[in-house]
């Protein structure tokens, strides 16, 4: 409002602030016809302007303020003259707005007012020590009690982020320097200083005549400055004070508060509770860690942004249900966004599918629990028994652990399984039923692959292989050898018949002579040497003592040398000698020995066979 007086009072003169009045000749004077209402502490402008006679130059102006029911203004009631700039009444506090008194500018303004400046005023121009004029006109001026406030301005706070608040002095004032002072007040706490730093008092000129006076404040506010009440209280000569109280309201969120029952059972409610203090309100979603198999459908979230809670409502809860629950706070500026955890755990229970089975004094025992965190199985049993095998296995939310106990002289009817974890323990008595098992015979490629792992079959296949060619090797190996020891008996056999055959020469001689019968030399004269001879004995019909007419063919002999000693037949004649034969027969067939008492059919003699094991032996 005074930015706006002073606008006017520099701008456009003195002649729009009241009614011109003339007195004598042109001594008029212009003032405010209404009452000037001013408030203590402040100041005042009295707006004023004169004009005189061109023969009467003004020097000096004097300001009276007079009592109302006086109709004259006294020397004593003086409270401003340009001739000695300080009065005793108002100890300086009256300053003239234009100092240069020929611009017949009068206005003045009053600073550091109290109730006792109310009053008239009125103005007289001095031109020397003997001549000057007093103005009739008066204006009234009335000081009451000071109402104006400071104004404090306040940035957007957001927790965390340094500001600075400013309060500002009422008034435009020239007059002495106010007194600020910061006050802040808690939810429900006394008065306290504010915590932050102070800046010193400011004046900044805005006219000659007129400033303006103010304090700051620098301080980091959080959470617990929101809602709170900040005063600044500014004072005056005279202990005449304002003061101005303002909230604050600082953008925070607090981590989130999780409330509720976080241990469930089979069949419990779950029921939680997330609690997030924010300004502004922040939204509040609840998720879970994982999947939730029919959780929409039966899921309640209440939310009452009021009091920024938000509850999850859970009914009838599985195992599926235990895990990590998250409670996020979204603000709309994402920085200060939050959120909270919390573990929903579920008690152990042991499921009816647990049981014990005995099957040819073997005891199988499998014991299913469920919970969350994971429960631990343990059989008390395992305490009296060294041997056992145990195998666990993982379901979801589960542990399925079974024993293989061998029983002797036991005869159990229940088994104990006891289950724990983190929440709590349990135990239970597993029935023991006995079942007779029928023996199946095994698929032994079957019972292969279930017995042996992939890995361990090829290598079993590939030591065979190399076992198998290892054989076929030193088979090879032996019929080579075979084949060659025949070669060597046959060899030495020869050898053998060749000595008999010199023998014999000796003895066709002696016979020769006695019986007159000598063998035909060779044309050199020296006697032939027995000669061999390829017999197929396949056309002899061979008479064995197993029966008068059992024969036996033979059919794939390769090839038969006969050694006789005795006769030889020779040009058609016969020649008597031992009948007694040797027969080697070659091949892979049995040969058989048979003798006989009687003469093969025509007249041949009876031939003696042996086979080559026989024959091997002797050599």
């Amino acid at each position: 409002m005074f930015v706006l007086i002073w606008g006017i009072l520099l701008s456009s003169g003195a002649s729009v602030w009241g009614e011109r009045h003339c007195q004598h000749g042109n001594f008029c004077i212009t003032l405010s016809e209404a009452d000037i209402t001013a408030e203590a502490g402040l100041c005042v402008v009295i707006p004023c302007s004169f004009t005189t006679d061109k023969s009467f130059t003004p020097k000096h102006i004097v300001w009276s303020k007079c009592d109302k029911s006086k109709s004259n203004c006294r020397d004593s009631d003086i409270i401003f003259q340009t001739k000695e700039k300080i009065d005793v009444h108002t100890q300086g506090r009256v300053s003239l707005l234009q100092p240069d008194v020929s611009q017949r500018n009068c206005s003045i303004i009053i600073n550091d007012l109290t109730e006792s400046d109310s009053g008239e005023y009125k103005l007289r121009v001095i031109q020397d020590d003997t001549n000057g004029f007093t103005f009739m006109r008066k204006t009234t001026v009335t000081v009451k009690a000071l109402t104006q406030k400071p104004s404090v301005m306040i940035p957007p706070l957001t927790e965390g982020q340094p500001t600075t608040l400013t309060c500002t002095a009422p008034g435009l004032c020239s007059g002495s320097d106010p007194e600020f002072t910061w006050t802040w007040r808690g939810a429900g706490e006394k008065d306290s200083q504010i915590t932050g730093n102070i800046t010193a008092f400011k004046t900044e000129d805005l006219t000659a005549v007129t400033q303006s006076h103010s304090s700051t404040l620098t301080f980091n506010p959080s959470a617990e400055h929101h809602s709170s009440s900040v005063t600044c209280e500014v004072g005056f000569r005279n202990n005449v004070t304002a003061e101005e109280t303002v909230a604050l309201n600082v953008t925070f969120v607090k981590k989130p508060v999780i409330t509720g029952n976080t241990t469930i059972k089979d069949g419990d409610d779950l029921n939680l509770t997330c609690s997030v203090e924010s300004f502004p309100p922040a939204v509040i979603t609840w998720t879970k860690h994982g999947s939730i198999r029919n959780l929409t459908k039966e899921t309640k979230t209440i939310l009452d942004n009021d009091t920024g809670t938000a509850s999850l409502i859970i009914p009838n809860v599985t195992v599926d249900y235990s895990g990590l629950y998250v409670c996020k706070a979204k603000h709309q500026i994402p920085a200060l966004s939050t959120l909270a955890e919390v573990n929903v755990t579920f008690h152990p229970r042991i499921l009816s599918t647990s049981g014990c089975v005995v099957q040819s004094e073997v005891l199988t025992c499998v014991c299913v629990s469920e919970g969350f965190p994971l429960p631990t199985i343990k059989w008390p049993l395992l305490d009296t028994h060294t041997e056992y095998s145990v195998t666990t296995n993982f379901p979801n939310h589960a542990v399925d652990l079974s024993i293989t106990v061998t029983l002797k002289d036991h005869n159990y009817t229940t088994v104990e399984c006891v289950s724990r974890n983190d929440i709590g323990e349990v135990k239970e008595n597993l029935p023991v039923t006995r079942e007779v098992v029928k023996q199946k015979p095994k698929d032994p490629i079957h019972f292969l692959f279930k017995t042996f792992n992939l890995q361990q079959l090829i290598i079993a296949f590939f030591i065979g292989l190399l076992v198998s060619t290892s054989i076929c090797c030193l088979g090879r190996t032996c019929q080579r050898r075979k084949q060659k020891n025949s070669e060597e008996i046959a060899e030495t056999l020869e050898m053998m018949s060749a000595g008999e055959a010199v023998q014999n020469d000796g003895t066709q001689d002696e016979e020769a002579a006695e019986g007159g019968a000598v063998a035909p030399p060779n044309d050199d004269g020296v006697p032939r040497e027995v000669e061999y001879s390829n017999i197929d004995f396949s056309l002899l019909k061979i008479k064995c003592p197993n029966g008068p007419e059992a024969t036996k063919e033979t059919t794939e002999t390769e090839y038969a040398e006969v050694k006789r000693k005795g006769e030889r037949q020779d040009d058609g004649e016969k020649v008597e000698g031992n009948k007694e034969e040797e027969v080697m027969l070659l091949g892979d067939k049995e040969v058989e020995q048979c003798m006989s008492a009687e003469e093969v059919e025509g007249g041949q003699d009876m031939a003696l066979y042996s086979n080559l094991i026989e024959i091997m032996g002797k050599v």
